[in-house]
């Protein structure tokens, strides 16, 4: 159950389970067997908004944002579980392969929050995810890393905006970080190919803005990792890799990737 999640220890959590609510039941990584399988059972799939927005990068998603992963998504981002950021880490990092199939170095660039939401929420979610995702992949034999690239400035609530509001909003609210990246020919470069990665995709307003910023300083996207896909996304692809002649599980994409000695994580 949850095999994808082997090398981790159980974690015994005095809680509800973070997908579907249910109390009083033995839980592993935060869910009950329930959801743990059908968590272990999702097969990412190729996604884009139904239009997407100009810039809109490559992408894979684990998931639809419904059933269990919605809960813990939610139990993570909003209501402090952060413990679940490993079993949600791997999850992530179980989607690099369909960006990067040649097992090539790998820089995981995640969409920045707020300062504020980093304040509500405790620390950085994507940074926490694409920590672990990393560390995951590191374990699993890839030269994998993560670069805090771009900062957020603060933006009005999506919610209460239309889609092309949206896009201006995302547009407008990132910057590249001066301290770490700028346009001088004397910066040091990124190694690897670069994954955009973030928790869920909706409009895909965020994940264009992301990859615009990133090409202005030069740097190529190969495409973008999220955990959640929203009903409104258009799947283009249900198999983990083009050409793929069958779906496969998470746990089986991640260990496939497993090299000879694989590296341990850092």
């Amino acid at each position: 159950m949850f095999g994808l999640l082997g090398d981790l220890a159980d974690l015994v959590l005095p809680a509800a389970c973070a997908g579907c609510g249910i109390e009083r039941v033995p839980l592993r990584y935060g869910v009950c067997g329930g959801c743990a399988t059908l968590l272990e059972g999702l097969h990412p799939f190729r996604t884009a908004p139904a239009p997407p927005p100009p810039g809109f990068p490559r992408c894979v998603a684990v998931g639809a944002y419904e059933g269990p992963l919605r809960g813990v998504l939610l139990a993570y981002k909003e209501r402090g579980r952060h413990r679940l950021a490993q079993p949600l880490g791997t999850l992530l990092a179980a989607t690099v392969p369909a960006l990067v199939p040649d097992r090539g170095p790998v820089t995981l660039v995640p969409a920045p929050s707020t300062a504020a939401a980093v304040r509500e929420r405790h620390g950085d979610h994507m940074a926490r995810l694409a920590g672990q995702a990393v560390r995951r992949l590191r374990a699993a034999g890839w030269k994998a890393d993560v670069a805090h690239l771009l900062e957020a400035l603060p933006r009005p609530d999506s919610a209460s905006l239309t889609v092309t509001e949206r896009r201006a909003a995302a547009e407008s609210s990132l910057r590249i970080r001066s301290r770490r990246i700028g346009f001088s020919r004397h910066a040091k470069p990124i190694e690897g190919t670069l994954v955009v990665v973030d928790d869920i995709v909706t409009s895909g307003a965020t994940l264009a803005a992301v990859r615009r910023r990133l090409e202005e300083a030069d740097m190529q996207v190969a495409g973008a990792a999220v955990l959640a896909a929203t009903r409104l996304r258009r799947a283009v692809s249900h198999d983990y890799r083009p050409g793929a002649p069958k779906r496969r599980k998470l746990g089986d994409q991640l260990s496939e990737t497993r090299g000879d000695a694989g590296a341990s994580a850092r």
